[in-house]
């Protein structure tokens, strides 16, 4: 954790230090209530320690200070003149704990524990509710494609690092998914993981949302934004599309890669964050560094481990599977118990191009999903556009039999309406009529 300790007594202080890093944590110790407000507004705690009198200041009025600027922040506030009334006032002002003066070691190992496993707990639950907010299928771990294997293999072990890991490939291979896995695979798994898609904002604000802003920076900045990189402490930070990256912000992300300095717009104040940076892109950033669209400098800050993933369409073994895993979320998000695919769906999906790679796939299954009233994926529930780019193309006065022109016509009035009544009306037939044919041509 990263722990503040807030006293004037230097022996307290240099006590304190020596406990917290003994055990690993990162900390921080002052003497007084201004510098304490400094140092919350520069970094990120998880814990405080803060005497209740500091020289002539109020320790109290420092934890009402602290719990507005943090309020995830745990607080303890440690006294040599305990009392009832002053624990209570401590608590109602924010603070976590109340330890009396003097206190020996395993006093202070006991509180420490069980404010870091609230602390963990509080994270990891901001952790599971983004996941069940985050409307994505898991990207499936196994492959039988030489290059998928390798490109897990590679982000399992750049996982154990804080290296900065660049992702390639064409739009759709599932770059976001891969960078999650490997954020959950490394030491800062219990810490956020948070996403900023560079294409999606003009720059003014892409740079507040990266970095925040202060109250009155720009029109419409009514109050402080911390920025993904402040709310990212400890965590990785995944920014997508990295090539569409104004110029303007990418001097202000180098500095930040190199030093892990930055500041907020319209605040001169320097910041510190400790934050893992995965980009992606399916741009060719070479081009775009010798045209001067890109930074040189940032191309190999960001291109220190890079990992390129193959398109859908170069791994048809492993599609059935993908497939599968998506039927299974999207079963259980729609409340549906539909067993799978027919064989021709999955042989459709088998020669399909993907041009959209994973994005499309999941698109036409959630569809397929939300349509279907069989115990069975049909290839009527597929685009039309799909079905028909793998269908021969059969025009009328062509040498065929009857059979194949009816079995066509039939496969495209079922891929263009939404049910079998409206299916059979066009048709000029009756459902039973229509159920008979369907069996007969595998439909």
């Amino acid at each position: 954790m990263n722990v503040l300790v807030v006293d004037d007594e230097s022996n307290i202080r240099k006590t304190m230090m020596m406990f917290f890093e003994l055990r690993h944590h990162k900390v921080t110790t002052v003497s007084n209530a201004r510098d304490a407000l400094i140092e919350a507004g520069l970094q990120i705690f998880d814990l405080a320690f803060v005497d209740l009198r500091l020289g002539t200041e109020s320790g109290l009025d420092l934890v009402s200070a602290l719990v507005s600027a943090a309020p995830w922040l745990k607080i303890v506030v440690m006294t040599a003149y305990a009392s009832v009334d002053t624990a209570v006032e401590a608590m109602k002002r924010g603070a976590s704990d109340y330890l009396p003066k003097p206190f020996m070691p395993d006093q202070l190992k006991i509180v420490v524990e069980r404010l870091a496993s609230i602390r963990m707990l509080e994270q990891r639950i901001t952790l599971l509710q983004d996941d069940l907010n985050r409307n994505e299928p898991d990207v499936s771990l196994s492959s039988s494609h030489p290059a998928m294997q390798r490109v897990i293999e590679l982000a399992r072990q750049v996982s154990s690092s804080d290296a900065v890991v660049m992702l390639r490939g064409p739009s759709g291979t599932g770059k976001t998914m891969l960078a999650r896995l490997i954020h959950r695979w490394s030491h800062r798994s219990g810490k956020p993981f948070g996403v900023i898609s560079c294409p999606s904002l003009n720059p003014e604000l892409l740079e507040s949302e990266l970095f925040g802003h202060v109250k009155g920076a720009f029109t419409g900045a009514l109050r402080d934004n911390p920025g993904r990189v402040a709310s990212c402490e400890g965590g990785t930070l995944f920014l997508d599309e990295i090539g569409d990256l104004p110029l303007s912000i990418q001097s202000k992300l180098l500095r930040f890669l190199q030093e892990r300095e930055y500041e907020r717009v319209g605040d001169q104040r320097t910041r510190k964050a400790n934050v893992r940076i995965i980009a992606a892109t399916n741009a060719d950033l070479e081009s775009a560094v010798a045209s001067g669209r890109f930074r040189e400098d940032l191309y190999y800050r960001l291109n220190v481990i890079q990992i390129t993933l193959p398109s859908l369409a170069e791994r048809p073994g492993d599609i059935e599977a993908i497939a599968g895993n998506m039927l299974a979320f999207f079963n259980a998000h729609n409340h549906k118990a539909i067993q799978g695919f027919t064989p021709e769906v999955l042989h459709i999906f088998r020669n399909y191009g993907w041009p959209g790679n994973i994005r499309e796939l999941r698109n036409v299954v959630e569809r397929a999903v939300i349509l279907c009233t069989a115990p069975f994926i049909g290839q009527e529930l597929l685009p039309e556009t799909m079905v028909t780019l793998l269908q021969p193309q059969i025009k009328i006065g062509d040498r065929e039999k009857l059979e194949t022109i009816e079995e066509l016509h039939i496969r495209r009035v079922l891929a263009s309406v939404s049910s079998m009544h409206e299916a059979a009306e066009v048709l000029g037939i009756d459902k039973a009529t229509l159920w008979r044919k369907r069996k007969q041509y595998g439909l």
